[in-house]
This record gives structure tokens, sequence and C-alpha cells, in this order.
């Protein structure tokens, strides 16, 4: 039973909905404070940039967020207001590098409607007190008193109910707001009120403006000297005080986020929906505005946020595509835009839906997005692993091998050691020339070698094992051994107390397929492991992670084993293999933030590392690898260099075991994503804004290639035609497999549609070819494939089609049976004769189909009201379902109940917040499954939200969760 659920994020919130600039941490500091919705980040300006210095959760979704400095403070305090009605107040603490909690309350009524346009909370500038607008007609105020903290807070009434941008005026001897509202005839108008603290109510203020730009929505308070304040509209831009009014027209665009560039704020930066960024100035002169002046100055991702830092250098933060860093130029580029992006920040949100597919067939899960909006769409590969990020390659063919070379190793022998196949040299570092050379016995030639910065030992045909030391400027060759059969591989990693020589040999055999301990400098065998089957090894390595010793043997066909090593008496126990490839594997030791890890060269390179004393393996974002060393240099330090085929690539590491992100740039809003597997594609719904004065948006089913993601065929859909659902399958009587999407034509003037279209189309040499379409009564808002036939969940109903043949050889869908009684069914999953219905707001519901009557009956239903926005399937008798209260749920089937309204009922088992909007559930995971593991057997369910988290759903053992109960609950 999948009752015990454990919820846990792989991938934390990404979507950026506020920033601020400001003395947070020092009163010299700068620092960019970002809201992650759920999270906050701080980071410090340097030279060299944004640096991290902290992220938090918060318990809660962060509806405003704002620096302000109360008197006698010597930097910036930081106000934070959710979108359930409680706040903070914090501060920095220097000592132990955290946030303190000032002050914190709940400023929820009683009474109220919440407003429709979101939350507004805004700081008087001269710090006398914070005003919200949480409900409509009313105007919350915490004060300050003189010491800077807060008292307690009351309502005024405010007569506009439908208010759609407030500030704070500044330069005013009584705070001042600013109220920009819209009347019951549409109309936007200004208004501005004095807030009296004593009589805790408003004063007229010194002056209003009527009748602006019907699309003003956005506020921008102008600081001293000049004063005032900005409203911009849709089509027009007006400086507004008391004693001035000036207006510019701009080409029609939303302004969406705005950020004051100079401390006098003559200059700020628009974002609008686009993209676009524009600069407004305000010309004055001797402290009066004489005009408004508006120029674009680039592209940029939509932002829902901007905070100009310094030096030109702005922030913008986006909810729709990557945050970005950029640079505003004096000069325009080749392109004319004056903005340089200098750093991206991926942002995954919003994910409207993905899948989980094993594209390189390896037995891992990577799940593909569809993320970002409009011009911002992208698909997003996500796996976990680690990445290589390449800082140079070079082409040089036949790579047999590659060691890294200093001049001088920390001790005083300053030698290179070269080994041919008939001797080995003593090389000097520094002046290149031989010191020493050692023959090997006349007839023999070298096979295998290996060396460390004291000792040598190599093996000779014939099964010779020679150990030889290095001393200053000579070799000497102290113990000869012979052995029964040829040696395939060798090391004598130093991995004991001593670090520039071993106690212990590794050594692999030919013919016995066996790997032996020898001890060193006498060459006794205390150890031999056969290791069964007939696969050579080719590369065995001693290493020791977290301070265990182990002996890593690799063989010839891609399957590594590893034992634990004991470094006093030389046993090998704890024999563990696992499969990471199919050709060869050579092992190699490198260290990556002072730990060492082991990169496995294959055809699936891997890197091993330890964690809480256990050996794991992820995989690397590279193909094949034939080689690897580690290369630490001025130009690329803590590099690894990696000989792939006919090529030699220089790159860094990324953190390991952390989710690597590859991002495909679609430049339109990909909504729906299925994978086929037989035609090795990707099938995408997408819409594509025109950017043309008639805001038009074209619908398309494009195709994708699964290894390249290019386009390479594209079905465009009618005018007003949604794609709003796609499915891969096949049907009863047709080996052919399918990719069926549901559409609906969304008319302006309706309020559901009442049309839509199911549209079958086949793979042909990599084009989309149209089958067969069938006409629908309503939005297709879901499709599953249901036991050979098409189920659809159209408008209120649920729709069985089966797949018929005409005389004349087409195909049809032809109507089967259908089931009623929903208000909206969105969500549909399917588990043999079962389906289980997300609706709109009447929650679960488990339907039955009978295969004798043909028809498809109600079982049960959860009698709650839920608004849900996605449901899965965990097994037979559990439902798991998202709401759009940001809570997770689980519902059972109760088949042992004894009445049939006990059986017709859906009893809620498990309940979580979240504190995300869930859009997705699909079954799948993003670890290897290695089936010597113990997590291999756990199921688990991914989900993707629209602030962009990926998180798993796993399904625990009974004994497990009570374990894990008790651990939190201590």
């Amino acid at each position: 039973m999948s009752i015990w659920n454990y919820v846990v994020t792989a991938h934390k919130p990404t979507n950026v909905t506020h920033s601020c600039v400001g003395n947070f941490t020092a009163p010299q500091e700068l620092n960019l404070i970002v809201a992650k919705c759920t999270r906050i980040e701080i980071h410090l300006l340097t030279p060299q940039g944004l640096q991290p210095m902290l992220d938090v959760p918060i318990y809660g979704r962060i509806a405003t967020l704002e620096l302000f400095r109360p008197h006698g403070e010597a930097q910036d305090f930081l106000f934070i207001a959710t979108e359930r009605y409680k706040f903070c107040v914090l501060q920095w603490d220097a000592e132990t590098s955290e946030l303190i909690t000032r002050a914190m309350g709940d400023v929820s009524d009683r009474i109220g409607r919440p407003t429709d346009n979101g939350q507004i909370g805004i700081i008087d500038p001269d710090c006398r007190l914070i005003g919200l607008h949480l409900y409509d007609g009313l105007f919350k105020v915490i004060p300050f008193d003189n010491k800077g903290q807060l008292k307690e807070a009351f309502n005024i009434r405010l007569e506009e109910l439908q208010v759609l941008d407030i500030k704070f005026l500044y330069g005013c001897s009584k705070p001042t707001i600013v109220v920009l509202y819209q009347d019951n005839k549409d109309a936007r108008h200004v208004k501005t009120y004095e807030v009296a603290l004593k009589d805790k109510d408003f004063v007229e203020g010194p002056w209003t403006q009527n009748n602006l730009d019907n699309g003003a929505d956005l506020l921008i308070p102008v600081p001293p000297p000049l004063c005032g304040v900005l409203i911009i509209g849709e089509e027009t831009i007006v400086y507004c005080s008391a004693n001035a009014f000036k207006a510019i027209p701009i080409r029609p665009s939303i302004t969406k986020a705005y950020g004051r560039v100079d401390a006098d704020g003559s200059r700020y930066l628009l974002g609008d929906h686009a993209g676009l960024l524009h600069l407004l100035v305000i010309t004055h002169e001797k402290e009066k505005v004489t005009g408004l002046k508006i120029e674009l100055l680039g592209e940029t991702s939509i932002a829902s946020t901007i905070s100009y830092l310094d030096n030109a250098v702005v922030y913008i933060g986006s909810s729709y595509g990557d945050s970005q860093l950029i640079k505003l130029n004096l000069q325009p580029d080749a392109k004319g835009s004056y903005v340089e992006v200098l750093e991206r920040y991926v942002n995954l949100g919003p994910i409207v839906d993905f899948c989980v597919v094993d594209l390189e067939r390896q037995g891992q899960g990577q799940v593909v997005t569809c993320s970002g909006a409009y011009k911002d769409g992208s698909l997003r590969i996500v796996r976990n692993g680690i990445g290589i990020n390449e800082q140079a390659s070079v082409e040089l063919q036949g790579i047999k091998g590659m060691w890294s070379l200093r001049s001088s190793t920390d001790d005083p022998f300053d030698t290179f050691l070269v080994v041919t196949s008939s001797s080995v040299r003593l090389v000097s570092s520094t002046t290149r020339e031989m010191r020493y050379e050692w023959h090997a016995p006349q007839g023999y030639s070298l096979n295998v070698a290996t060396a460390n910065a004291t000792q040598v030992l190599l093996a000779t045909g014939g099964g010779h094992l020679v150990y030889l030391e290095i001393g200053d400027g000579t070799l000497t060759e102290v113990k000869h051994e012979q052995l029964e059969y040829e040696i395939s591989c060798l090391d004598i990693n130093p991995i004991g107390d001593n670090p520039i020589s071993s106690q212990l040999a590794a050594v692999g055999m030919w013919t016995d397929i066996s790997v032996r301990i020898f001890s060193l400098p006498d060459l006794n065998l205390i150890t031999k492991e056969n290791l069964g089957g007939e696969i050579i090894p080719r590369s065995v390595l001693l290493c020791a992670f977290e301070g265990i010793s182990y002996l890593l043997c690799a063989l010839g066909d891609g399957h590594l084993l590893n034992f634990l090593l004991n470094m006093s008496t030389g046993e090998l126990t704890d024999r563990k293999k696992v499969s990471l490839g199919t050709q060869p594997i050579t092992l190699r030791t490198f260290s990556s933030k002072n730990t060492t890890h082991v990169f496995a060269a294959s055809d699936r390179p891997t890197v091993i590392y330890s964690s809480n004393k256990k050996l794991l393996y992820s995989n690397v974002n590279l193909k094949e690898v034939s080689h690897m060393c580690p290369f630490n240099s001025a130009a690329f330090p803590d590099s690894l260099a990696i000989a792939k085929e006919g090529e030699l690539t220089i790159g860094t590491i990324d953190d390991i075991q952390k989710l690597h992100i590859r991002s495909i740039p679609l430049g339109e809003h990909a909504r729906r994503i299925c994978h086929q597997e037989q035609s090795r594609t990707f099938a995408i719904c997408s819409l594509k804004n025109q950017s043309n004065a008639e805001e038009s948006e074209m619908h398309f089913i494009r195709l994708l290639d699964d290894q390249t993601f290019d386009f390479i065929s594209t079905y465009p859909l009618d005018t007003f035609e949604y794609g709003c659902s796609i499915l891969s399958c096949s049907f009863s009587d047709d080996t052919n497999v399918y990719y069926c999407v549901g559409t609906a034509y969304v008319l302006p003037e309706e309020n559901e549609p009442t049309k839509g279209r199911i549209l079958v189309f086949i793979v042909e040499d990599g084009k989309l070819q149209l089958i067969v379409e069938k006409e629908t009564k309503g939005a297709v808002y879901s499709l599953n494939a249901f036991n050979g036939k098409l189920l659809a969940a159209i408008n209120q109903k649920i729709q069985l089609y089966k797949w018929m043949l005409r005389d004349d050889g087409t195909r049809e869908l032809q109507s089967e049976c259908g089931h009623h009684g929903h208000i909206l069914a969105l969500f549909v999953q399917t588990r043999g004769d079962f389906i289980v219905v997300g609706d709109l707001m009447k929650s679960f519901s488990l339907l039955i189909y009978k295969h004798e009557e043909g028809a498809i009956e109600e079982r049960a239903r959860d009698y709650n009201a839920n608004w849900m926005s996605a449901v899965e399937i965990l097994d037979d008798d559990i439902y798991l379902g998202a709401e759009n209260n940001f809570n997770l749920f689980t519902v059972r089937k109760n088949s042992e109940g004894a009445t049939d309204e006990e059986r017709g009922r859906l009893e809620v088992v498990g309940e979580y917040h979240l504190g995300e909007f869930v859009n997705r559930f699909r079954h799948g995971s993003l670890v290897m499954r290695l089936p010597d593991s113990d997590v291999g057997q756990i199921p688990t369910v991914i989900f993707g939200t629209v602030n962009g988290v990926i998180g798993v759903i796993a399904s625990l053992p009974h004994e497990q969760y009570v374990f894990l109960e008790k651990l939190r609950q201590t």
C-alpha cells in the first residue's frame, strides 16, 4: 500500500518574484536580495560579480519584499509579508552570518475580501509606517515608534475598491500615499491621501489626477529633489506632482517591472511583457521637471523584477525565463542593442508539463520539461549527474594514455619517469636530462607499469613482476617475482599513512581471472580473489573515500567490482558488482573541492564518490571517454583532461551529485510534451506570439528529434485552436504507434470551448502524417490509452473511442460509451479498467469500465471540494492529487467497506502542505536504479511546479516511514 509517502524537493524553486538592493549585511556592503516565492537568497556585490551569502527557506509564499532603514540604524532591515498575511522584519547578524527576526506578526483580518490584484506592501521613505493593502476597501498601517520598533497595526477605510497600485510619495511632511484606482465605469484615476497617525484616518492629499490612460497600472514615486510620481500606462507615461504634469506617448506595451538607476530618480529602467528594456529619463532644470524621454536599450528575459546594482550592471529577475545579470553599454553592438548579458541564472519555472525518459537507454531517467513562457519558452533536459564544463579542446588522434606532469612533486627528487617497452628511464624535470636507466632482462618486453612518487611496479611478458624504488637520481631493483600467469593491470596508489609510498600493490591477472594483493617491498602474496566469469580485469585501483580503503577492479565488459580493503592484513571483503557500461573501463583518481573521487572512463563515463560511507555512482554528461587525468595549471585550475575519440578536452567539473540542466530555447511557449520510443521523437504542443500589432497567437504541433532536439516536422493548428493534450499510444489490432492530440477552439466570445478535435498522427520518415481527425463537442483536456482504445476527457464528459477499420482501409475513431457528471474533467489517469478523474472543483472520482455492458460507471468519489491541478495513481487503491491551495493529498479506495455508501467514498488518508502549485505528476526516477541497492525498489513519482520546483514523492515501507516520522518529531 502506498499510504506512507515521503515528499522531497530535487530542484529548488528558481522563479524570481521579487528583488531589492541595499546595505543589508554591512553598512559598506551592497547586497542583492532575491525572493524565489518560498526562498530568499542574499548576494554580495563584489568586483568579481555576485557572491551568494545565504539561501533560506521561508514558511510562506512571499508577497512583499522591501528593504528599509529605521532611524539611527547603520544598515538596512528586510520586511517580508506572505500571501497568508504573516509578516516579519529580518536583520543580518554579522557575527554568525545568519538572519535574526526583529519583529513578526499576523496582519490578517477576520472579515474582508482579498484584493484581486494581489497584495501591496509599501514602506514610508521616512520610516514612519508600513502600509499594506490586503483586502478591498481597507488600508492597514503598522506605525514605527521613534526607536524604530513596530507598534500595533490598525485599518483605515479606503473609498476606492478597485485599487491597481499604491505608493508612498517622497518629500512630504506627513506620510502621504498615492492611489491608482479604477471606478465602476472602468476609467482610471489617481488620488493622494495624507495618513494621520494620531486620528488613524486619511486626510485629503495635496493633488488628484483624473481620467488617465486606460492601461495605467503602475506607479513609480520619484525621490527628492523632484518628488511627484510617474504613472506608467500601456500607451502613455505621465509625470504628475502638485505643480507639474508632463506626458509622452509610447509604443503599446505592458510594463511589468521597473528599476531606479540614480538616487535622485531622474532615470528608470522599464521592462515590458515582450522582454524589451527601456530607459525612461526625466529631464529637469533647477529642480523643475521639463519633460520625459524614453529610449529602447535592448532585449532581456521577460522581467518580473529589475534591480540596478552598480556601474551599469543590472539584475533582471524573471518568472518566465532565466534570470540575468546584464551590463548596459554606452555604445550599441552590431544589432543596435545596449544590453550585454554577463550571466544567466537557470529558471525551470513555470513547468507546465514534463515527461520522464531514458534517452541514453542507460537505466537512468531524465526529465524533459516544458519550461518558461512566451518568447522565453524552452525545453529543459534535467538529469542527475555531473556536468563537465568544457574550457578548451583540441583535435588529437589515437590517444593511448595521458598523465599530467609537474616540474617537481613536493619531494627533493626532481624527476620524471619514462617507461619504454624495454626500459625505465629517470629524467630530470628541470634539465630534461636522463639521470638513470633500468633495463628489462633480455628478450622480455614491459607490458604494464605503474608508479608513485617513490616506487615503480612493472610487469614483463612471461608473468614477471618487478618492484623498483626511486632514489636520488637512481633506480634500484628491490624484488622480482615470477607469477604463474600473465599480468593484465597494476596499481600502487598510496592510500596508507605515507602519502608518497604504498605498502600494498594490487595486481590483476589473465587466465585465472583474479585480483591479488601483494605486500611491498617484499612482494609477498597476501590475498587472492577470484573474480569468476571469463572477462579479465582491465584496471585496478587502490583508493580511500572518507577514510575507508577500497579496491576497485574494472572488467573488460564494463562491470566494476568494489571491495573493502583491510590495510593491515590486505584482506578483501564485502564484494559488490555494478554495471557501468559495455566497454572496458579505465580508473583514475582526481580531487575536487579537497575530496577524492574516481573517474571511470568508458562508453558511459561515471564518477565514483562516497557519501555517508556508501559508494555512489554518478553519470557524466559526456559520450564515450577513453582516458582521463587531473590537470591543474595556471590557465586551467582544478581541471580534468579528457580524451575522447580523436579529441582532447580540458574541462572543470560541477558539484558532485547535482541536477544537470541542459536548455533547448524554442522562442515559443511549449505547453504539452510527449516522447515516442519507437520513432525516437518528442511531440510538443506550442504557441507562438506574433509580434505584429494584432496580438495574435499561432498554435502548432511540432515533432523533435530526441537526440538533437531539432524541429523535424510541424503541423499548424487552426486559428483559435489550442493544443490541450498529447499522447503516444497504439490501438488493438494495429501494430503502429500513433501520436494523438486533443485540441480546443478557444473563441473570444465563449466562456467554455464548445468545439475541439482529436487528431491522430503517425510519424513517417520524420514527418507528422495526419491519419484521422475527429470533431468533439468541447475541449479535449486529457487523452489516455485505455485497453487498446482512446479515452478522452471532453469538457464535463469522459468519452471512450475505439479504433475502427473502414471498408476502404482507412481508420476512424468511433465513440463507444461515455460518462457525464463532472464540472470540467481536467485530469484523467487510468489503471486496468479503473479511471481516476480530477475535476476542476469536485476533487477525485473513480470510474470503472464494464466490458460486458460496454459502459463506464462511477464507483466512488471524494466528497470534499478540491480544485484540482494534477492527479496520479500510486497503486490500485491509493490516488495522489494536488490542488490550488498548494497542497498534496492522497485518497484511498475503500473496497472493504461494509455498505455501498462506504465503498462509494474515497477517504483522504494523507495530506501535505507543499506551498507549490503542481502542474503534473509522472511516475519515474531521476537516479540510476542499481539492482543491488536498497533504493531500487521504492516506487517514486516526480512532480513539476509553476516555480520551477522538481520534487519526488516516494512510497516508503511502513517501518521506514514510522522511523522517519519519529526522527522528524525529535
